[in-house]
């Protein structure tokens, strides 16, 4: 089979077609058929196979252990410290403080995410260039959904990159080329002209049911328009849109067409808040100290993966083994944002410690009576984990400690009885109580809920913003409150906390804005039960303009084609 390499990494056809095992998802697949680019792509068989391979690849972008894009979302931001074990390389201190001094010597550690990414754009590229090969069904064709999900899949993928990295290769095609970083606005206008492409071609009614809880519709395409639309008027001040060099304009978007995107979200009524807030996410709807046997469903309230409020979920299932990329089904980010391990106290199960939350932070935002507080946190001490007989060593490996940490994407423990019948711990996101804890939890991830979309809206001047602010703050338990940026803003900071969505709210109302918030978190921790004090620089966080660092070894391996971002080295 042939290969392709390039400079920012090596992947063959066999990757451009890669498709995963995963119980109970539509990524299901039982075709194991040897394929490559000669013999492929000519039905629409092949089409919907090699779409599966193009969610595979977006979804593997959480599944291998690099840092993560929704852990850094959660890090760098005023919300969480780094964390993780107190005898840990200084990693995730690099990317809370933007200061590489931090450890010198972690030039690389975004090179597996970057690696990723860009195997997930190139099984895009090959399915959307091979579009007019493909011999579509003459009636009742799926071309417009495959190709709108594809596009909406590398529209979520440059998404996520041009934030964390600003400056990037741009490739609309499976090319092998050393190619410099676009122009950002380039980057934009792609994914404006991908999304709008999958608003227009993905059937209004596609997608909708549980079982194709995951895949794209149109109206996860719609929500992402906004996002990104907000995103980039905000942080670039400048509205999208971008002319080459022959003048021909792409990725024209315009904040009449963000509002509208959203207010259809809301029209179809396809979507609605929970009744309770907690019951989006499974450790906020568990009750503690479960001590019966197995997992007890009547002693939780979650409303389930597919549940009426889920706009766009990146979901999960415990993969097989470290063997290959096609098994690698279970998320990577969860075990990070578990409390630090050994510690396993029922309901909650065991971690690496990243993420502690900022106390200053959860002060700042929640009023004693707002729900969404302990919906979001774990209270360790209040929650009397202290107290436990396997806390103390957690606490004495825990960098960072805070005495709170996220619950809303805690991974979860239940009892089992052993074959002796004594009481033992498992997770309880393993289907069988068995596994390796790092590679089978499969919460899925929530890219967007439908109390987001509300916020945008209102954000965007819809004429029923003081509605859409009533509704999400009505679940709370909360009055009303004027309507403007100001209030906005700090609702989607109690509503969205620890979402992965915090941080690019601050940076989209400017660097300033951003590394204000951040330094204004620095406190008190204890790293390993000693002491201690998180302290920022300021100066060193705008110097970085709010971006990440591009791998040392891409650069190397581009023979210096590619050029790290400002602040960096």
């Amino acid at each position: 089979m042939t290969k392709i390499r390039y400079n920012i990494l090596t992947i063959g056809v066999a990757a451009a077609l890669g498709l995963s095992s995963c119980a109970e998802s539509f990524l299901d697949v039982n075709s194991k058929t040897e394929s490559n680019t000669d013999n492929f792509y000519k039905t629409e068989a092949d089409a919907w196979r090699a779409l599966i391979g193009c969610y595979n690849g977006w979804r593997q972008t959480s599944t291998s252990p690099g840092v993560g894009f929704y852990v850094a979302s959660t890090v760098m931001g005023d919300e969480c410290y780094g964390g993780t074990g107190n005898s840990d390389g200084r990693n995730y201190q690099v990317i809370d403080r933007f200061d590489q001094a931090e450890s010198p010597a972690d030039l690389q550690m975004f090179t597996l995410d970057w690696q990723r990414y860009y195997a997930g754009v190139y099984r895009c590229n090959e399915l959307i260039t091979r579009e007019e090969q493909i011999q579509w069904a003459q009636t009742g064709s799926n071309r417009g959904l495959y190709m709108g999900e594809a596009r909406a899949l590398r529209a979520l993928l440059y998404f996520d990159m041009v934030r964390l990295w600003g400056h990037i290769p741009l490739f609309l095609t499976p090319v092998n080329e050393n190619r410099e970083q676009a122009d950002p606005a380039e980057v934009y206008a792609a994914i404006f002209e991908d999304l709008k492409y999958a608003i227009e071609n993905i059937p209004d009614n596609a997608n909708l049911t549980k079982d194709q809880f995951g895949r794209i519709t149109k109206y996860a395409a719609e929500a992402v328009l906004a996002r990104a639309y907000l995103f980039y008027t905000g942080y670039y001040g400048k509205e999208p849109g971008f002319t080459d060099a022959e003048g021909n304009t792409t990725g024209v978007v315009t904040k009449a067409d963000a509002l509208a995107a959203v207010e259809d979200v809301i029209a179809s009524s396809n979507y609605e808040l929970l009744d309770d807030y907690k019951d989006f996410w499974p450790a906020a709807s568990v009750v503690a100290n479960i001590t019966t046997p197995g997992w007890n469903t009547e002693a939780s309230t979650y409303a389930g993966d597919a549940n009426k409020e889920v706009v766009l979920s990146m979901n999960f299932t415990p993969m097989a083994s470290y063997a290959t990329d096609g098994a690698a089904d279970g998320n990577r980010w969860q075990v990070m944002m578990g409390m630090r391990n050994p510690l396993s106290v029922v309901p909650y199960y065991c971690g690496w410690g990243a993420c502690t939350v900022i106390p200053g932070f959860i002060n700042k935002i929640y009023d004693s009576a707002d729900p969404r507080r302990k919906a979001g946190v774990i209270d360790i001490a209040g929650e009397e984990i202290n107290g436990d007989a396997n806390f103390k060593p957690s606490y004495n490996d825990w960098r960072e400690y805070t005495g709170y940490t996220v619950k809303k994407y805690s991974p979860l423990a239940f009892y089992q009885l052993d074959d002796g019948g004594n009481l033992v711990i498992k997770n309880a996101n393993m289907s069988t109580g068995a596994g390796d804890m790092q590679i089978n939890n499969c919460q899925p991830y929530n890219i967007v809920r439908y109390a987001d979309v509300l916020l945008m809206a209102a954000e965007l001047g819809s004429p029923q913003a003081a509605a859409y602010m009533h509704e999400v703050r009505s679940r709370a338990g909360l009055g009303d409150i004027a309507v403007n940026k100001e209030n906005i803003m700090a609702e989607r900071a109690r509503e969205l906390a620890f979402e992965g969505i915090r941080y690019w709210d601050l940076l989209r109302q400017g660097v300033e804005v951003m590394a204000d918030a951040v330094v204004a978190g620095a406190g008190d921790v204890m790293n390993g039960g000693t002491p201690a004090r998180v302290t920022y620089d300021k100066s060193k966080i705008v110097a970085k303009k709010g971006l990440c660092q591009i791998p040392n070894d891409q650069i190397v391996l581009s023979n210096g084609v590619l050029k790290q971002n400002e602040g960096w080295y």
